[in-house]
């Protein structure tokens, strides 16, 4: 692993720059107003319990979906609004997608963190617009794209004035209907100066890949958290749903709520392992 990254704050806690691991977890998108604040509470509860800095995260609306029948969202405006009181009530950051430049400064009343998708990263007009809202912003990286294309992914944000910047790999395309990670990437993605996360969910999915929608691996999450994290990420991003079967979206690659904790107990103790390791020589 390389040197530390920039520190961005998030809230009142600290991504990069050496500091501890930071987990962005929640269902992949506001489903209702019960699970969603259920949900939230019980991730911030196993954070806690690991001393772990939490950003939770939920999209208020899906728009990259595989059909036109997927579903897509229960209504902006009230999705934005569970999301507000999760942050209100919890006290935590708040990390959401947008796909249109008019959504930006929408979803900036709510969010803390403004999440490019990873089909959209290289969108100019998007990326410039979340960062002129001055939010943190996290661009994913494509599934098409190379780790050291994403430093003119950033460069657009930039061109807005915003440094607030993260960059996630969340697998790349290998082959139909399938993703592999390349853990080369993260180190790649270090050398712009910007924290890096793993998301470990989107990793495992097979795009398409199941009836006109998304399949998944999920019992691969926990071997890629591990090596994400060993090698050198600033924050690990899984998706989690109480029932990932029966949720609204990407069913076959979300981790089941009650994974998390044994999930999260093994990836902070390599986290402090490696932080360790590296700091300790430099």
């Amino acid at each position: 692993m390389s040197h530390a990254t920039k520190k961005i704050k998030v809230g009142d806690l600290i991504v990069g720059g050496g500091s501890p691991l930071v987990l962005i977890a929640g269902p992949c998108v506001v489903e209702n107003r019960d699970m969603v604040l259920k949900t939230a509470r019980t991730i911030q509860k196993v954070a806690q319990s690991l001393n772990t800095p939490l950003i939770f995260k939920s999209s208020y609306r899906k728009a990259n979906r595989t059909s036109r029948t997927s579903f897509s969202g229960i209504g902006d405006e009230k999705a934005l609004s569970i999301l507000q009181e999760v942050k209100r009530e919890l006290g935590i950051p708040i990390l959401t997608d947008i796909h249109l430049p008019t959504e930006a400064s929408v979803a900036a009343e709510v969010a803390d963190v403004l999440q490019i998708p990873a089909f959209l990263c290289r969108q100019t007009e998007l990326l410039q617009a979340a960062g002129k809202t001055g939010k943190v912003v996290n661009i994913k990286k494509g599934q098409f794209l190379s780790p050291a294309e994403m430093k003119l992914a950033a460069e657009k944000v930039e061109t807005a004035g915003n440094k607030n910047i993260l960059l996630t790999e969340r697998g790349t395309t290998f082959g139909y209907n399938n993703l592999v990670v390349d853990m080369r990437s993260l180190s790649i993605m270090r050398a712009t100066g910007y924290p890096v996360v793993l998301d470990a969910t989107h990793s495992v999915q097979l795009p398409g890949g199941k009836n006109g929608g998304s399949g998944g691996q999920p019992e691969f999450i926990f071997p890629i958290a591990r090596a994400g994290v060993a090698a050198g990420c600033d924050a690990l991003f899984v998706e989690t749903h109480p029932n990932p079967a029966k949720a609204w979206s990407d069913a076959e690659s979300q981790l089941k709520l009650d994974l998390l904790a044994d999930l999260l107990k093994q990836v902070v103790a390599i986290d402090r392992t490696v932080r360790q390791a590296v700091f300790s020589s430099t």
